[in-house]
């Protein structure tokens, strides 16, 4: 595997290492503060733009497959590789991942869509992002108030009229919805098929039905918009469904589902490793400024962390690696994904403990840390999920 990132790429991490204690840290700090997601008209977003964010990882329909890429032996990570979006998620999400969720983008809505969807699709959805004007956002909802993890489970219902379909259901917690141009939206179209029935659509903003968007309240990753919203009888056309029937009658629905959760699990993962990298920073500083340093469990803790978080991102990075080259990759993707929001929990925790009372304070940038990392392990499938999901790999474990 090679671990080399290219020299395009590490101008973007520069980049954001520019804009990162200057502006992604303090506005990350202003909205946790502020208890309320940034503004979709903060310049801040401009900004973005202007150092080329905010745009989509589709090279244009010019550069649809038949590249040959995915089958090399081994690369560098590239701009808009797997793995390169990795090491830009973990940078951004170093200075403040509530931030970093909040950047314009298509966000994880992308994914299905390069990996399902067809090519006038990708033209209709995925232009407007290639060289965009304005900020835009596109999201993803999977999550219902009762189907999280249990992506089998979902409810939200999809009946053909015509040539249109009609969905009904809640959704919940999903980013930057209500600023969106368009939500990804997984409905079933016979609970009693299970995964097969599972259809992928996108929902155009101010399509009629689609509303009663609530921003949720949370405990930390305040800087972006976790948003529920309901589908009344909402009429969507035929080519808005994901890849078109033809998709799903190869019985690729839920496959569809998992593959786009074995590209995003890494990035997620991914991103607990900056905010872990954080709070080790954090800890470390405050250790020094405090002479505790010089005691050897202190020290030892350190060094558990660092080490942990390096092998962590390992893991990513490998996950990552194997999508690029269209690897099977979902035992991969749930150990990052279980592995690293443990192991960056472990970091904001142990800075906690250094803290003392004045963790207890409220306005130290671990506790916030120590807030924002609990979700790394909930989000994109829980870590019992990832366990699940391995030992029926590795062990065979039965699905029912």
């Amino acid at each position: 595997m090679n671990l080399s990132i290219d020299e395009a790429t590490q101008k973007r991490l520069s980049g954001i290492r520019a804009i990162g204690e200057s502006q992604i840290r303090p506005i990350g700090l202003d909205a946790d503060r502020l208890g309320r997601p940034t503004p979709p008209d903060h310049e801040f977003f401009g900004l973005l733009l202007k150092v080329g964010l905010g745009r989509s990882r589709w090279a244009g329909e010019n550069a649809e497959p038949s590249d040959g890429e995915a089958s090399k032996e081994s690369t560098p990570a590239r701009p808009g590789s797997s793995r390169s979006m990795l090491c830009i998620a973990e940078e951004m999400s170093y200075w403040d991942r509530g931030v970093a969720v909040s950047f314009p983008g298509p966000g994880l809505g992308e994914p299905p869509l390069l990996s399902m969807g067809t090519l006038d699709q990708k033209r209709r959805f995925l232009g407007p992002f290639l060289q965009p004007e304005r900020p835009r956002w596109g999201s993803f909802a999977m999550t219902e108030p009762g189907a999280g993890s249990d992506v089998a489970a979902i409810a939200t219902s999809a009946r053909k009229d015509g040539d249109h379909w009609i969905l009904n259901g809640d959704k919940s917690f999903a980013a930057n919805a209500s600023r969106a141009d368009w939500i990804l939206v997984w409905a079933t179209i016979d609970a009693s098929q299970g995964r097969e029935g599972h259809r992928a659509f996108i929902i155009e903003r101010d399509t009629p039905g689609l509303g009663d968007f609530v921003i949720e309240r949370k405990m930390g990753l305040k800087a972006y918009e976790s948003t529920s919203f309901t589908l009344r009888d909402c009429r969507v056309p035929d080519e808005n469904l994901i890849g078109g029937e033809e998709h799903y009658a190869r019985r690729a629905g839920f496959k569809g589902a998992m593959r786009s959760f074995n590209a995003t699990r890494p990035l997620v993962a991914v991103m607990a490793v900056g905010i872990g990298r954080a709070a080790l920073d954090e800890s470390l500083a405050f250790a020094r400024e405090h002479d505790l340093l010089g005691l050897p469990r202190v020290r030892d803790r350190l060094e558990r962390v660092r080490r942990g978080l390096r092998a962590a991102r390992l893991l990513c990075w490998r996950a990552a690696w194997l999508a690029d080259h269209s690897q099977p990759n979902i035992v991969e993707a749930s150990m990052a994904k279980a592995t690293a929001p443990t192991v960056a929990l472990e970091a904001a925790s142990l800075g906690m403990e250094l803290l003392g009372e004045v963790g207890a304070r409220g306005d130290h940038l671990i506790e916030k840390l120590f807030r924002d990392v609990k979700a790394m392990d909930i989000v994109e499938g829980t870590g019992q999920v990832q366990r699940i999901v391995m030992a029926r790999h590795l062990v065979q474990l039965p699905r029912e």
